[in-house]
């Protein structure tokens, strides 16, 4: 009797002085994608998330679609293909995420981007957004965000105390273009923002030295993928099997390297600490003679006539040439007479672009903009000013890809990656 009362004293000492300890090791990560739009390679990058979900305490699955036909349903389609190879990974190891786990925290988030003032109404994926972030653990929660940042913002808004509680990698780049008013409201309201902003790093990752967007030709699909289960037969339908998986990165971040130092080594990148994101205001349309770096947060403000319509309303539009088409960006109306309209460039180049609209005597017309490679680019007042945790893209020269800042800080783990991943592959062979 006495000695089972000493095993009892022991057992409930040990629970008092380690169980604290009992939270998992794992990072707890939710996604934020725009999978099923515009460009596959969220559905790669999906496939590499699922192949490693041992890795991750998963909370949530966020369709967050700014631009696109995005949706949750091709989260949880991925998701049943991963279910049909599960019994081959798990062979393997232990601790990968239940399916029907992954569909209870699939939610769907913003269809279309936010208007001017960066947010407008919850969705069930900034309420889980929060939730998330607002549950008792010593850990951070990892907001991995792959598209536009809406829900985010929307979340932030709703919810201001969760900053202290989340980590945010976010792939900009293009996404920021779809996403510059939640950006701006991000950037405004929450400079304290635990922020790693990668910009044009994450194109190291598929990078074959020319211009963005170029997707690199390899054999891995034939060599590694190819007859490697469903998500294995999934694969082959984005770029033809090419690698691009621009969003993993933000996975790579979490698997290898010191995820609370952005400026150390890591597959994910290295960054480096930034204290001001760039904006310009322009009070008229742009021409060849106005510059600033990629990724800069242009802001057109036009004096117009007065229109009775609520303030926030998309009233105009600025048209992009687009291969053998144009994109089109929103622009607002904001009260007593000003219209404005905001848009990221996402790399260098002589941008081109004209504004329209059908209301009488708005000053339409065409516009240029010289864009340069270097963010953030020359000090302006109007800037966003930030705090001590926001990160960008390395601007050391050595850390280019050509000319891709930052891009030699993930290129030259692309083999090791790569390699680690066939040996994933090979299991649902």
């Amino acid at each position: 009797m006495y000695r089972n009362f000493l095993l009892f004293l022991l057992c409930l000492i040990s629970i008092q002085l380690f169980g604290q300890n009992t939270t998992s090791s794992k990072p707890r990560v939710l996604i934020s994608t725009d999978i099923g739009g515009t460009d596959p390679d969220d559905n790669q990058s999906m496939a590499h998330l699922l192949m490693y979900s041992d890795l991750f305490d998963l909370e949530g699955l966020v369709s967050s679609p700014s631009y696109g036909s995005g949706n949750k349903e091709e989260i949880l389609r991925m998701i049943d293909l991963y279910e049909k190879d599960l019994p081959l990974l798990q062979k393997h190891k232990t601790g990968f995420a239940s399916p029907n786990y992954l569909r209870s925290i699939t939610k769907q988030g913003r269809k279309g981007a936010a208007p001017f003032k960066g947010y407008i109404s919850s969705t069930e994926g900034s309420d889980w957004i929060i939730k998330s972030a607002k549950k008792k653990d010593k850990r951070p929660l990892w907001v991995l965000v792959w598209g536009g940042l809406d829900d985010l913002a929307q979340a932030l808004h709703d919810a201001p105390e969760i900053q202290k509680n989340i980590r945010v990698y976010w792939i900009g780049g293009p996404n920021k273009k779809w996403s510059a008013n939640s950006y701006a409201y991000i950037a405004a309201n929450f400079p304290d923002l635990w922020m790693i902003e990668v910009n044009s790093s994450y194109y190291g990752f598929f990078s074959n030295n020319q211009k963005p967007d170029v997707v690199k030709t390899t054999d891995y699909y034939q060599k590694n993928i190819e007859g490697a289960g469903h998500l294995g037969g999934d694969f082959k339908d984005y770029y033809g099997g090419e690698i691009k998986m621009g969003d993993t990165p933000s996975l790579l971040y979490l698997m290898n390297g010191n995820p609370d130092d952005p400026e150390g080594e890591s597959w994910g990148g290295s960054f480096e600490k930034i204290r001001r994101s760039s904006r310009v205001i322009f009070e008229r349309n742009t021409t060849i003679e106005d510059s600033m770096a990629f990724c800069t947060v242009v802001e057109y403000r036009f004096q117009g006539p007065e229109i009775n319509v609520p303030a926030d309303s998309a009233v105009f539009q600025m048209e992009v040439p687009y291969g053998d088409g144009k994109q089109v960006w929103p622009g607002f109306y904001l009260g007593d007479g000003i219209y404005s309209l905001r848009y990221a460039p996402k790399q260098a180049e002589v941008l081109k672009f004209i504004f329209t609209s059908k209301i009488d005597r708005f000053p339409t017309g065409e516009g240029q903009l010289v864009v340069t490679n270097l963010w953030p680019g020359k000090a302006r007042p109007e800037d966003y000013f930030l705090g001590e945790n926001w990160y960008s893209d390395s601007s050391k020269p050595e850390d280019f890809d050509g000319r891709l800042q930052g891009g030699n800080t993930i290129f030259k783990w692309r083999n090791d990656i790569l390699n680690d991943w066939a040996i994933r592959w090979s299991w649902l062979k």
